[in-house]
């Protein structure tokens, strides 16, 4: 792998990468992270450029964004291209979520939501799936991504990418303006619970669950809109953990009572009625039926 010289010109060209999979590990590009063959977001993510065949006729899917052309090769490993990624990070050539959007007027529109991908990647850097060796920004990524087929607004599908930020950082409402203007903020703040910080989340986790399903009637429909694709994205990866553990996988959350988040879920669902027609509403409700099907 060719390294880059001091003082050498490095030129940024637009690249389809092949996402090839290696003992059971692919390199996602736009989570900036190793992860397991079988959790793949591609069909829906900014970056995804189309599929490509690999030498074992298996269909591998192509990403497109920018990278310096020095240094690049398909032949990489994906351990080695995650080296290579965070070399130019180091060397502040490369930003954790890559630059992707082409130069015509389309994706001067998306500019908005790739700025609050790569606000919410720095945001949540180094923070992981609770339980899991996940990077969270896998969560926000597939919240946006789900968002964007409940609606075409680029305030909304932004503030879907960012709905974690004010909840789990250190930014504020006001940091979230400055970058990204009033309406965005505001639909990150009708997304934020009060998590009472210092108390016992495990102890504080019924009271919060109440006040948020009290409030949804008094969300705009965008904001609902965000909600039912965060509550989705949860409720894949715990379909993902029932599959491989069963209802063991509740111990790793604050609230271990399945019959306690059974009605969390099932009440999120009931506030969110106007979205019934969806395929995402009903996509949450079959996953409901499966992951609980033991509780009654």
């Amino acid at each position: 792998m060719k390294k880059i010289s001091k003082n050498e010109s490095v030129r940024y060209q637009l690249y389809n990468h092949a996402s090839k999979v290696v003992d059971g590990k692919y390199y996602c590009r736009a989570i900036n992270d190793l992860l397991d063959a079988g959790l793949r977001f591609c069909n829906d993510c900014p970056l995804y450029a189309g599929r490509s065949i690999d030498e074992n006729n298996a269909f591998m899917p192509q990403c497109c964004y920018f990278d310096i052309a020095v240094g690049f090769s398909d032949y990489m490993s994906p351990k080695e291209q995650k080296e290579r990624i965070y070399g130019l990070i180091t060397a502040g050539l490369a930003t954790h979520f890559p630059e992707y959007l082409e130069d015509d007027e389309r994706a001067r529109r998306f500019a908005l939501i790739e700025q609050a991908i790569i606000y919410a990647a720095n945001a949540h850097v180094g923070r992981q799936r609770k339980g899991s060796h996940i990077p969270y920004i896998v969560h926000p990524m597939e919240t946006m991504m789900i968002t964007a087929r409940l609606t075409n607004d680029i305030d909304t599908i932004a503030a879907a990418a960012l709905h974690d930020v004010l909840e789990d950082t250190e930014y504020t409402y006001e940091d979230i303006t400055l970058a990204f203007g009033e309406k965005v903020a505001r639909l990150v703040g009708e997304e934020s619970e009060d998590k009472r910080e210092g108390l016992d989340k495990s102890m504080t986790w019924r009271v919060r669950k109440e006040e948020t399903i009290a409030g949804v009637a008094e969300k705009s429909d965008e904001a609902k809109k965000i909600m039912l694709a965060d509550k989705l994205s949860n409720l894949r990866s715990s379909r993902r953990d029932y599959r491989a553990v069963g209802l063991k996988m509740w111990d790793k959350f604050n609230m271990t009572d399945p019959a306690q988040q059974k009605w969390y879920y099932t009440s999120v669902l009931d506030s969110l009625t106007e979205l019934s027609d969806t395929a995402e509403y009903k996509e949450a409700q079959e996953i409901i039926e499966e992951i609980f099907q033991e509780i009654v």
